[in-house]
């Protein structure tokens, strides 16, 4: 026999408090017994009933198995490209400390819910480059987004076609023989410069690849840093603001089946978003037999209900009058 809870000592310790206060309880009759007269064996009737429920009680706390079975359990798994967009625009105030920092943070929170899914990462602005490939290994993981700013790429815009072209011709190249479900985390502020991105959304929906977007910043904006100051509107000459751009990021979510989340001091979006990954059906990686034993504590709990329900309503009489 198997026990799921073998805590001993709880046990004793529970059968030493039951005999305590049944023995206070004895004391009681004996007190009784030298006014009344007392029929002793219905008492011993009691203790024998109450003592077998008490052990059925401590047995079925303890979790009994009896025999083993065999069952099949399938590890389901994900492939995971999260895409960050490294344009100057990415250190804007708007989103405290600043956008980039905000999202190194919730990344790293994200990658807690996803131990056994492969993770990989791209880095982008008018060009994406492939900064991690996918990996088991969440310390590498962990290691890259820390290492994220904005120097790692050119600095003239953003087009959000790069990311998703490099995502898509990754998943296709992949030598793994684990057949997976694919997505995409596309973070930006949404200031999309490139070229029109419904053929490689038809691309990603057609090999069934979903793009999970994620905005950060707000509508209202905020100045980019630069140095000591901040970047300055050549066109204006003040201060330029960056400012949250939904629409690009919310037409990729919907061509590819996916959705968009959004991210500010307002507005925190994440927890929703690791929901929707989570819900995906992730492709069985591996499948293996494992031996696990049978649950008894039931047919224990069972017959403790019934002595001790027959203890209550059909009281011995100790007493004779």
């Amino acid at each position: 026999m198997i026990w799921a809870y073998p805590d001993f000592r709880l046990s004793l310790l529970l059968a030493g408090l039951f005999i305590l206060l049944y023995i206070l309880y004895i004391s009681r009759f004996w007190l009784i017994n030298r006014r009344l007269k007392v029929e002793k064996q219905r008492l011993f009737t009691k203790l024998i009933i109450r003592t077998l429920y008490f052990i059925l009680f401590l047995i079925a706390f303890a979790g009994p198995s009896i025999g083993n079975s065999f069952k099949e359990v399938k590890e389901e798994g994900k492939d995971i490209f999260i895409a960050v967009d490294l344009s100057q625009s990415m250190i804007s105030t708007d989103v405290g400390p600043n956008r980039l920092r905000r999202i190194q943070f919730e990344l790293k929170e994200l990658l807690k819910s996803f131990p056994t899914d492969r993770i990989g990462l791209i880095i982008f602005s008018t060009e994406a480059f492939l900064q991690l490939p996918l990996t088991y290994d969440q310390s590498v993981a962990n290691l890259y987004i820390d290492g994220l700013n904005i120097g790692l790429v050119p600095n003239m815009g953003t087009d959000l076609n790069a990311p998703l072209r490099m995502a898509l011709e990754r998943f296709q190249n992949d030598q793994s023989q684990e057949e997976k479900s694919k997505a995409v985390i596309l973070i930006s502020d949404g200031e999309h410069f490139g070229d029109d991105l419904e053929d490689i959304s038809s691309e990603l929906y057609e090999n069934g690849i979903k793009v999970f977007t994620l905005g950060i910043g707000t509508t209202q904006g905020g100045q980019i840093p630069r140095g000591n100051g901040v970047v300055i509107d050549p066109q204006t000459g003040q201060p330029a603001i960056s400012k949250l751009d939904p629409e690009s990021l919310q037409l990729v979510a919907i061509e590819t089946g996916g959705k968009y989340f959004e991210i500010s001091d307002q507005v925190q979006e994440m927890g929703s978003l690791i929901s929707s990954l989570e819900s995906l059906e992730g492709g069985t990686s591996n499948t293996r037999v494992v031996e696990a034993s049978s649950n008894k504590y039931f047919y224990f709990l069972l017959a403790a209900l019934a002595l001790a329900l027959l203890d209550m309503i059909l009281p011995i009489k100790t007493i004779k009058l």
